[in-house]
């Protein structure tokens, strides 16, 4: 009998009723980190934290419990391993240091996307040195 892949998201309150899942707020759509890797959703939830996001619960979910259709919203799985190819594939590894508004990212002119991307490497690297103090 095959196995389905179990996968690690980020909750929040878990166990209360205003438990939730950590998105990413994406042009127009709402995207959930699935991670294939428990170190990587670990580390990813340490990261929010460090930008005073509430505590995050690392969860393991099987993927097939995962009714897509049901909600409007889209999942991404990040591979153990991941290494991001653009600022956008980036925001897999490590959370935007600040978060957007949905107008804000409608409004972002393609002018802006290399400055964009300039401010999310500053970012991470910001966040790294944080955790290299950490260590």
């Amino acid at each position: 009998m095959l196995s389905s892949k179990r996968v690690f998201i980020l909750l929040y309150n878990v166990g209360t009723e205003n438990e939730g899942v950590h998105s990413l707020q994406i042009e127009d759509r709402t995207v959930v980190l699935m991670f294939e890797s428990e170190d990587d959703a670990t580390r990813y939830g340490l990261l929010l934290e460090a930008q005073d996001f509430p505590p995050v619960t690392v969860e393991e979910i099987d993927m097939d419990d995962i009714d897509t259709e049901q909600f409007d919203y889209d999942w991404q799985l990040v591979p153990a391993g991941f290494v991001p190819e653009n600022a956008l594939e980036r925001l897999y590894l490590a959370p935007p240091e600040t978060n957007l508004e949905p107008e804000d990212l409608q409004t972002k002119t393609k002018d802006s996307e290399d400055e964009v991307a300039e401010v999310e490497m500053s970012n991470l690297d910001h966040i790294r040195r944080q955790l290299e103090g950490l260590l």
